[in-house]
């Protein structure tokens, strides 16, 4: 099953009232949801209760000479070890897991979420026809953006129609902010990439070579100005070496002092 179709059924889980998120967050980087059942009570649960029950009736001192007490009636199965074994009412299969789907069944009629993921996709077509409304719901961020709007809208008393409706253009609202910020995250990459690879030098190396360049004569009697000294020289040459567009004016003077071009042979 690929990833697509599992988080399909998922939604559509979700949509059931069958599942819902538990809150825990498991995983190398604690982000993979954990879902838990709606509706179910498990062997922990079951367990506990009537463990609690039967050490009760054992410490009271009223009933020591109760036919109740000795061997453990085999439809309530416990160790005295204390281990915890799941009960269930003779052959009933109404409790626990024995009867998975008329629990949920029940659980799914009592609790509905607003959330139709059918009207939720006609919502979003209406609004932008060019959405892929499946890629959509399986966005890594799409959780995130339906638990924030369920906070956002608590306490209004909204319909669920209205909600759906408002939902879709949260979405559509976060899907344009993720795309401009995953933009501007690469423009920023690709122009950091251009700047490195078209002027080469560092700092450190601007410094240096406007050193050798503010004491190279052809350089120097050309671009000194008046009776400034070396050092002024080297400051000004630095300031126009930091611009990649001068560093190519000045490439043969700085080949020269001992630059080398990416590629050049050595």
């Amino acid at each position: 099953m690929d990833r697509k179709t599992i988080f399909k059924v998922i939604a559509e889980l979700i949509e059931d009232g069958l599942i819902e998120d538990s809150g825990k967050r498991e995983g190398s980087t604690k982000q993979v949801i954990v879902y838990r059942l709606k509706g179910v009570t498990g062997r922990e649960e079951a367990g506990e209760i009537k463990n609690k029950q039967y050490q009760k009736r054992n410490s009271s001192k009223d009933e020591n000479n109760s036919t109740k007490n000795g061997t453990v009636p085999k439809t309530e199965q416990y160790h005295f070890s204390g281990q915890r074994v799941p009960f269930f009412h003779g052959n009933s299969t109404k409790n626990g897991t024995q009867n998975l789907s008329m629990n949920l069944s029940l659980e799914s009629k009592n609790k509905k979420s607003w959330l139709c993921l059918k009207k939720l996709r006609e919502e979003i077509f209406l609004s932008d026809k060019s959405v892929d409304f499946d890629q959509l719901v399986m966005e890594s961020w799409y959780h995130r953006e339906l638990r924030a709007f369920e906070l956002n809208n608590a306490s209004k008393n909204l319909c669920d129609d209205l909600l759906i409706f408002h939902f879709a253009d949260w979405l559509l609202n976060a899907k344009a902010k993720y795309e401009h910020r995953q933009k501007a995250s690469q423009l920023a990459k690709q122009f950091s990439g251009e700047q490195k690879s078209s002027t080469g030098l560092s700092q450190k190396q601007i410094a240096v070579f406007a050193d050798k360049l503010s004491k190279h004569p052809e350089f120097a009697s050309k671009y000194a100005e008046g009776n400034e000294s070396f050092e002024q020289l080297a400051a000004r040459i630095a300031i126009k070496l930091a611009d990649p567009a001068q560093q190519q004016k000045w490439m043969s003077y700085l080949i020269q002092v001992g630059f080398q071009q990416k590629g050049a042979a050595a």
